[in-house]
C-alpha cells in the first residue's frame, strides 16, 4: 500500500499544509520527501520516459504549491497531488486528433462493444515469489505501457499505489463505476498482453 494511505498520513498532511501556507520552505521538502516517489511512479508508468516523468512531477508539485490555498481538504493531499500529476502528465500525452475517436472514450462506463481477450492464461495463478522477480517485473511494466492511459492510469493508482476506488475516482475526476469498468478492462487485456509470456514461463517451469 503506498504511503498516501498509511495511519500517519493525515497527521503528516496537516503538517505540510500548515508549513507551506505559512511559507515554511521545510514544508514544502517534506511534501516531496513524501509524496515525489509516489508520484514519479505513476508520472514514469504515463509517460515512459524518465525525463518526461521528472518534468511532470516538478511541474505537479510547483502547481501545488503555488495553488495551496485552494485545496480545500474534500480528498486527501496525496489525492489531491495524484490528481495534478495525473492531468499534468496528459496535457503532454494529449495529441490533436480531429479525425479520430477515443475507444475509452465511447466505452467508459460499459461493457459492451469490447472484445473479449483471446488468451486467458491465468497468470495471476502464479507462485507470489515469481513476482518479485526482475523478469517479470520488466514484463509487467512493459504491458502496462502498452494500455491506453485512461486504462493504465486506474491500474497503477489501484493496484499498484493501492488507492481505493474512491480516490482513483477523485484523482481522476471520474466516477467509480468508470473506475470500476476501466479497471476490469485493464485486467484483461493485461491479461491477453501477458499470457504468451506466462504460458512460456509455466511450461518451462
Amino acid at each position: 500500500m503506498s504511503e498516501i494511505n498509511q495511519p500517519s498520513a493525515d497527521k503528516t498532511d496537516a503538517i505540510i499544509l500548515a508549513g507551506i501556507r505559512s511559507g515554511d520552505k521545510s514544508a514544502c521538502a517534506l511534501c516531496i520527501e513524501t509524496y515525489g516517489p509516489s508520484l514519479y511512479r505513476l508520472a514514469l508508468r504515463l509517460m515512459q520516459n524518465e525525463g518526461d516523468a521528472e518534468d511532470v512531477v516538478q511541474e505537479t508539485f510547483l502547481n501545488a504549491f503555488k495553488s495551496i490555498d485552494s485545496f480545500e481538504g474534500r480528498s486527501g493531499l496525496g489525492t489531491w497531488l495524484y490528481r495534478i500529476t495525473y492531468n499534468n502528465a496528459m496535457m503532454r500525452l494529449r495529441r490533436p486528433a480531429p479525425d479520430t475517436i477515443s475507444v475509452d472514450d465511447r466505452l467508459d462506463g460499459v461493457e459492451e462493444g469490447y472484445t473479449v481477450p483471446q488468451q486467458f492464461f491465468d497468470w495471476c495463478c502464479l507462485p507470489e515469489e515469481d513476482f518479485d522477480s526482475e523478469e517479470v517485473r520488466r514484463e509487467l511494466e512493459k504491458a502496462i505501457g502498452e494500455l491506453s492511459p485512461s486504462l493504465s492510469s486506474v491500474f497503477i493508482l489501484r493496484e499498484l499505489e493501492g488507492l481505493s476506488t474512491r480516490e482513483t475516482a477523485e484523482t481522476l475526476d471520474v466516477s467509480e463505476d468508470v473506475v470500476k469498468t476501466r479497471l476490469r478492462r485493464a485486467r484483461l487485456q493485461l491479461r491477453e498482453l501477458l499470457s504468451t509470456y506466462f504460458a512460456e514461463h509455466n511450461e518451462a517451469a
